[in-house]
């Protein structure tokens, strides 16, 4: 079924008509209507691109998890006019702070707020995820520029010289100039491009959960964002919603179960609870304030090594299909958001040859993307440190915490 399309479009936006502009005649096709797949339908139409857009799901939705967004990421959603969608739903905390999950002690902070505004040109943001996809889709619904076709699922691709054919789970075939996956890391189009690479357990396994600020004791609210330290864990919280909820991610290492979903909610705190055993009081009457916890397994793929993962023809793969991140450095909606606005610059700038202009963009992103890959992956194993090592983490972060935490080449953005 189609999406109902708001009739006008938003105050100030003006695209070229159809008929005006060549770009307007490609067809783009777009698979997964999440973060990415809403931020690329967002970023073609502010380039007066039309897209088709196909999710799997009855409904455009997303699960209660926060989402931390880096000045890189903020700086282009304002640039697509949602700065005041934005100051609405997200907050903007003034620092981060990093302790110790042992002892609570103060190893590091990290000015954000007016710093980070300043020095990158946007501030640091903290939202839950279900608000940052609300305000896409309703973006996307007010541009009028993207069919999305929900309950479609795509199942099959192909290619030629002239066009690429995406088979839905209705068996319809649609052919089109360009195909974008954004259908996450278990992506049934990113075999075409890389046969064989199937996502990875971690190691790693994240409990999250969500409290309304109100219901906690004053001592356990929080403005800013905290990550706790400590062997073989680390745990981050966050205000989101307008400050109305606190977020709280703990990580630990371990085996994953067949299906997380089915874990008891006693059985998933009494797990934590057992991993936490060693914790300071702060961290441990946090995480028994919460009264709903949901497990998932952290999964990854092999870093990009080229391109070629990327893009390979009329076919281009997005944020989790082409490079999930683990969250060790808060950037997996950042670098979808990222490659949405270099595609559709790119797509917008060499209409005449959609083969290259995916090839661009394959080019100028990859190594960015497999830098925040292995940097995150590197962040895991520093959080997650023990003796001597874990000694001089805290040592160094209580010298050049600021130094340590702040990263120019990450936030300056693309």
């Amino acid at each position: 079924m189609l999406a109902p399309l708001l009739p006008t479009l938003p105050q100030g936006f003006s695209p070229t008509p159809l008929g005006d502009n060549p770009a307007m005649e490609r067809k783009i096709l777009l698979a997964g209507g999440g973060i990415g797949g809403l931020a690329t339908a967002l970023a073609c139409g502010h380039l007066a691109m039309g897209t088709q857009l196909f999710e799997k799901k009855r409904e455009l939705s997303e699960v209660g998890a926060g989402v931390q967004l880096g000045p890189n990421a903020v700086r282009l959603l304002e640039g697509w006019g949602l700065g005041a969608a934005l100051d609405a739903v997200a907050c903007f905390p003034q620092r981060l702070e990093v302790r110790s999950a042992h002892s609570g002690a103060l190893l590091g902070t990290l000015p954000l707020g007016a710093r980070a505004l300043q020095r990158y040109g946007a501030r640091y943001a903290t939202i839950a995820r279900v608000d940052l996809h609300t305000l896409l889709h309703r973006a996307v619904l007010a541009q009028g520029l993207t069919e999305i076709h929900l309950g479609r699922a795509a199942q099959r691709v192909s290619q030629d010289a002239s066009a690429v054919e995406l088979i839905t789970d209705d068996e319809r075939k649609r052919r089109a100039n360009v195909l974008i996956a954004a259908d996450g890391v278990w992506s049934h189009v990113r075999d075409f491009l890389r046969q064989g690479v199937q996502p990875v357990f971690s190691g790693h396994l994240a409990y999250r959960a969500m409290a309304k600020q109100a219901d906690l004791p004053q001592a356990l609210r929080s403005d800013c964002v905290t990550v706790w330290l400590g062997p073989a864990m680390h745990a981050v919280q966050y205000p989101v919603h307008s400050g109305e909820l606190l977020n709280l991610v703990v990580i630990v290492e371990g085996t994953a179960p067949d299906d997380p979903q089915e874990w008891e909610q006693n059985a998933l705190r009494s797990d934590l609870s057992a991993r936490l055993s060693q914790a300071c009081a702060g961290l441990q009457d946090l995480v028994g304030a919460m009264a709903q916890w949901r497990l998932w397994p952290l999964n990854g793929l092999p870093h990009l090594r080229g391109p070629q993962d990327m893009a390979f023809g009329r076919i281009a793969l997005l944020g989790d299909a082409a490079h999930p991140m683990l969250p060790y450095l808060a950037q997996g909606a950042g670098m979808a958001i990222e490659d949405a606005a270099v595609l559709a610059r790119c797509l917008h700038q060499g209409p005449a040859d959609d083969a290259k202009a995916l090839l661009r963009y394959a080019s100028l992103r990859w190594k960015r993307n497999a830098r925040v890959q292995a940097r995150a992956e590197r962040n895991g194993e520093i959080f997650h440190a023990t003796g001597v090592t874990a000694w001089g983490r805290d040592t160094a972060m209580r010298w050049l915490g600021t130094r340590l935490l702040d990263m120019p080449w990450l936030y300056r953005g693309v």
